[in-house]
């Protein structure tokens, strides 16, 4: 076989269809897409979308259900950034053809998903979550039995040396100088500042006195590494028996998880009703969290609801004292009966897999431990369609036996084939095979002559 030499390209004036290429396909966005598209998801996207887009004047916008497939791949990808999302969709062929792109259509760019993401409302972004958790029950993976609630935290993009004070307006390096400056330091450098704030007495940062110019809604925490960083509060309710996220909340990240857990629980009642498993106060669902959750008052407002708390109770000196108050008496020592069974202990072992793993997917393996976007409202509208991407692994895992476009190429079968013809020429063939559960394959092949 001759070597062939690079040339100079031009382009074709005209190319017709048969020339343009194509992808070959990849078995995990293929089966995906039969399934959105079996599960008419374009055009729900576009009735839920077409209120917020002019009826007849302007240029017609790219289609919905593209913008929300982007958001997709961002989590099956684990890309974090729109600009990430924008190159690795127009790197692969294969991604094309999951975005319903013709030959000689662009793939849309960043800034094309921060106007629609701003065009769209909240509410456009948690009725695509309802309608992929709408789906995922209609495959027996939403049972409402055991819900299992826990909260993690995610970096905003925010820099803490950005912030001010909120009464004066002043800067944290102004702050920094005007300490400097009394302790004797006239022209401090950044090097004497930093040894000052190292050596200062009761140095700390309170929601209260400081605020990021940047994203006022981000709040000073304390990440899981233990750095502290403006953050938002992500919480997550998830079915215990199949690993459904069922409710997907981003909260402040100084609210406390006694507060938040009220409106975490809420929102997750209210997705279950709309696939008919939604607890009652004859017929109650599990809900199981750790100590952080346990409070008298959570345990009294959830006492003879649908909720049927397994809590875990913090260690505490001495006795309680109720003062009169039977109702939080009750609650709190029915909710220590429960913990008392092998159904909590098991409930507690799955809840600290399942809803940790469902952070790892997310925050993790998923892109979103730091955003790139500000505004919780416009966070939580990103975070909603990937933890959609997240149900949505599931139901590929029931279906193909994978969660990820990596997982399904790694779970398949490799055979090489090597023959030798008696003129001297070896050829080998590599032939790559996937068996879905559902006994469905597909066959990728690679073929080349050695002389």
């Amino acid at each position: 076989m001759a070597m062939g030499q690079q040339k100079d390209r031009q382009g074709d004036l005209m190319v017709g269809w048969a020339e343009m290429p194509r992808s070959p396909g990849h078995v995990f966005y293929d089966r995906l897409q039969s399934v959105l598209i079996e599960g008419g998801f374009d055009g729900f996207a576009e009735a839920s979308c077409r209120p917020y887009y002019a009826a007849r004047l302007g240029a017609p916008s790219v289609p919905p259900g593209r913008y929300f497939r982007m958001h997709l791949v961002g989590y099956f990808e684990g890309i974090d950034s729109e600009r990430g999302l924008e190159w690795r969709c127009s790197d692969s062929l294969s991604l094309r053809e999951f975005l319903l792109l013709e030959g000689r259509d662009r793939v849309p760019d960043h800034s094309w998903l921060s106007k629609t993401r701003a065009r769209l409302p909240h509410e456009v972004h948690a009725a695509v979550f309802d309608w992929v958790l709408a789906l995922i029950a209609e495959a027996g993976l939403v049972k409402g039995d055991r819900i299992g609630v826990d909260a993690s935290t995610m970096e905003a993009n925010a820099a803490l040396r950005n912030i001010v004070r909120r009464d004066t307006g002043e800067g944290y390096r102004e702050m920094l100088e005007h300490l400097a400056q009394e302790s004797g330091i006239e022209t401090p450098t950044a090097e004497d500042l930093a040894r000052l704030d190292r050596k200062r007495k009761g140095k700390k940062l309170s929601n209260q006195d400081w605020v990021s110019k940047s994203d006022p809604e981000a709040k000073i925490a304390r990440m899981k590494d233990g750095t502290t960083h403006l953050a938002y509060k992500p919480e997550h309710a998830v079915d215990l028996d199949t690993g459904a996220v069922v409710a997907a909340e981003l909260h402040p990240a100084d609210e406390g998880d006694t507060t938040t857990l009220e409106k975490t629980l809420a929102a997750a009642k209210e997705n279950l009703e709309a696939v008919d498993a939604a607890p009652t106060a004859e017929d109650p669902a599990e809900c199981v969290a750790d100590k952080g959750y346990h409070s008298r008052a959570v345990l009294k407002a959830l006492d003879d609801g649908p909720w049927k708390t397994r809590i875990s109770e913090p260690k505490q000196k001495g006795f309680s004292r109720w003062r009169g108050d039977e109702a939080a008496r009750r609650a709190v020592i029915n909710n220590r009966a429960r913990l008392s069974s092998g159904v909590a202990r098991e409930a507690f072992k799955l809840r600290a897999e399942i809803v940790e793993r469902s952070f790892a997917h997310n925050l993790d393996r998923g892109g979103m431990r730091r955003t790139w976007l500000r505004g919780r409202e416009n966070v939580h509208k990103r975070y909603l369609l990937h933890v959609a991407g997240h149900n949505l692994s599931l139901l590929m895992r029931h279906l193909i036996g994978a969660g990820t476009p990596r997982e399904a190429v790694a779970g398949g079968y490799g055979y090489i084939f090597v023959l030798v013809t008696p003129a001297g020429a070896v050829l080998v063939a590599q032939i790559v095979l996937i068996v879905s559960e559902d006994r469905e394959t597909t066959f990728a092949a690679l073929c080349f002559a050695v002389r």
